[in-house]
């Protein structure tokens, strides 16, 4: 985040240069996907029961179902350091370069997607809000865009990532008018 005068302004909490930073959120968001996992399969057990139908079968048929909502619900773990930004899922981690990125894409539909490509062919997809709600990951895909930008890499996304830089800009100032209770 840059100023027009050039000068650097960095939000309250960001880190160093050299650390790697984490998305703060992920351990209270896996909480509530483990509890609404965990709300399913007693209701269905539940029903099940005081309909006198539950079996070991149809108990396993639930736990199923119920490990699949978990799967679906399980959020993806956001990590950044210095040039580099990791989505963690389940099943593999994805990780660009962002000193290296060519393309910044926004995807729209019911869940809105930033998509970051580097030259290395590399892709990682995410929500734009882990971003506006951790500013120090926003620090750090900000500074490697800046720097794909100056060596001419980064052709396409610079104004989206502009309008991320305001929205970040805005929630994070709020957050300090919140916490100060100067609200």
């Amino acid at each position: 985040m840059e100023h027009r005068d050039g000068t650097r302004v960095r939000a309250a909490g960001s880190s160093p240069s050299g650390t790697v930073v984490h998305d703060r959120d992920w351990a209270g968001d896996v909480r509530s996907a483990a509890r609404c996992t965990g709300a399913l399969f007693g209701l269905l057990l539940g029903v099940d029961g005081a309909a006198g139908s539950l079996t070991w079968g149809r108990a396993a048929l639930w736990l199923l179902l119920a490990l699949l909502l978990l799967l679906v619900l399980f959020p993806v773990r956001v990590s950044a350091g210095p040039g580099w930004l990791a989505s963690r899922r389940l099943l593999g981690t994805r990780r660009v370069r962002t000193d290296q990125l060519t393309a910044v894409r926004p995807l729209d539909g019911v869940a809105r997607r930033l998509v970051l490509r580097d030259t290395l062919g590399n892709r990682v997809e995410l929500d734009p809000g882990v971003l506006v709600r951790n500013p120090e990951l926003w620090y750090r895909l900000d500074e490697g865009a800046r720097a794909s930008e100056a060596a001419g890499t980064l052709r396409c996304g610079t104004a989206d990532l502009r309008l991320l830089a305001r929205r970040v800009d805005r929630e994070t100032a709020r957050e300090v008018f919140r916490v100060s209770g100067l609200e």
